[in-house]
């Protein structure tokens, strides 16, 4: 006689999007996602006995971002730390290209699972990054500029007062606060005597 058929998912419950068809014979599940992957197993049975089938539905998916770059200033002398993150089936891997050229690891520079790092940036390091993560079923790119500030120490004018009035005894305040890049190092004198820390 004509079989009674049945459908489910083993370990699991079908997916709620799944229908029936042609007597319950075939089974669609519209728009896969990659929790819809599994075993699935059709039970076919009447009087005379029972037969199953069992099959495995294997998702894959094109690289995804999750977590993109974003362009970055650094002083010179500071680390460079940038993260890429892409999902995907079979698990995406991933490069680095500057300015076009792949690049490759060095004495300063790191690259871990989509982790790029470099060390005490210089102006050499300065320019356009790109990040790609791929698997066999294509690849996306995400980038990002890296500029590197350098400059000689500058005083805003609001510093550069050449005299102070103050009463005996009073406190008084003066700031050394230059533009530069990367950070000064700073020492003060009194005419030509370098000053030296003490209670007062």
């Amino acid at each position: 006689p004509v079989p009674t058929i049945s459908w489910r998912k083993v370990n699991g419950h079908n997916p709620s999007k799944a229908r029936l068809r042609k007597s319950q014979a075939v089974l669609e599940i519209p728009n896969v996602q990659l929790e819809d992957a599994g075993m699935y197993e059709c039970k076919a049975e009447n009087s005379r006995g029972r037969n199953v089938f069992r099959g495995q539905l294997q998702v894959y998916t094109y690289p995804h971002w999750v977590e993109k770059l974003n362009d970055t200033q650094l002083d010179s002398g500071d680390q460079l730390r940038w993260e890429c993150k892409a999902t995907g089936k079979p698990r995406p891997t991933y490069r680095w290209l500057k300015n076009g050229v792949p690049l490759w690891p060095q004495s300063r520079i790191e690259m871990v699972n989509g982790v790029l790092m470099i060390h005490s940036v210089n102006l050499s390091d300065a320019g356009m990054y790109q990040c790609l993560a791929e698997n066999k079923y294509g690849t996306i790119y995400a980038s990002a500029e890296l500029k590197i500030l350098a400059s000689a120490p500058i005083f805003p004018l609001n510093q550069r007062r050449k005299t102070i009035i103050i009463t005996k005894g009073q406190e008084v305040v003066i700031e050394c606060k230059p533009q530069a890049s990367p950070k000064p190092t700073i020492t003060w004198k009194k005419g030509d005597k370098v000053l030296r820390e003490s209670k007062r």
